[in-house]
């Protein structure tokens, strides 16, 4: 697997002129045959919240090995702009059965499409996992590259209307960044010094967005279990650390099919940091 230690110097410290009007080529990127360490899964399931029982993986642990190939397709001559404070938008992953850390994986990923939005330029990065010839995980991610324009006013996002009941409390001290980081390899600075942060209008470090849908992951494990699920979120207001915050979810059924949805909000339970649901295949 490529070090992120490396791609992170190209994306930090080469130049970018800048996104070209142009719409992104099609990038795949593979690497066949990739194992894992149970003691890498552990300290990960550790900060995630994760029960790791030595074998099964977490649903959410493939896309740390995955974001690595995201950084290559990042680093590609074709991206022309530069990736400091891109915005992670929307995740979903879906896992087709359970995942055991003695298990080899071929890991593919491609930027699939593009196209320019009010906001900027959204593109699409396809994950997905195999055990031989079995596709057995998949992740979708979309990546904002904001582009300013004059009199655009964003609003706040609301809360959904869903049931909020006894949620659950959770205190995030302001290391979680660096302790994720080096469970993930994410090492994102955006995440762990807060004069990058501040470059980006944030006072402080941010929390990472998918260390945000591991923990909802991991305390929604008892509804997921064995069963094969797709797991959305999408990314609302950045989680600035230390922070305190809320965790609610509901089951609901429709068309006689179960899901759950559920929200990460402020410590007010106003404002939502991610919201998001489980279906179940």
């Amino acid at each position: 697997m490529p070090s992120l230690f490396s791609l992170y110097r190209k994306i930090f410290l080469g130049r970018k002129p800048g996104w070209d009007q142009q719409a992104l080529p099609h990038i795949e990127v593979n690497c066949p045959n990739v194992g894992l360490s149970a003691d890498k899964v552990a300290q990960y399931a550790q900060v995630c919240g994760f029960e790791f029982d030595g074998q099964k993986l977490p649903l959410t642990y493939l896309y740390v090995m995955a974001f690595r190939l995201h950084a290559v397709i990042f680093t590609h001559k074709a991206i022309t702009f530069p990736l400091l404070g891109m915005i992670h938008l929307k995740n979903s992953i879906t896992q087709y059965r359970s995942l055991s850390v003695d298990e080899s994986f071929n890991l593919d990923c491609a930027l699939t499409s593009s196209q320019q939005t009010d906001a900027g330029l959204e593109f699409t990065l396809v994950s997905k996992a195999y055990v031989g010839d079995e596709l057995v995980w998949e992740s979708l991610s979309t990546y904002l590259y904001r582009i300013e324009s004059g009199g655009r006013r964003v609003r706040p996002p609301k809360a959904s209307p869903m049931a909020w009941e006894n949620p659950s409390e959770w205190q995030l001290n302001d290391d979680l960044g660096r302790r994720y980081a080096k469970a993930s390899g994410d090492y994102n600075l955006i995440h762990l010094h807060p004069v990058v942060s501040k470059r980006f209008g944030f006072d402080r470090v941010l929390a990472h967005g998918m260390w945000s849908k591991a923990r909802v992951v991991s305390a929604l494990a008892p509804q997921i279990a064995d069963r094969p699920c797709t797991v959305d979120v999408a990314f609302k207001l950045p989680l600035l650390l230390p922070a305190d915050v809320k965790f609610g979810f509901e089951c609901v059924q429709e068309d006689g099919n179960d899901s759950v949805r559920f929200e990460l909000r402020d410590s007010r339970g106003r404002r939502p940091h991610l919201s998001g649901a489980i279906s179940y295949l």
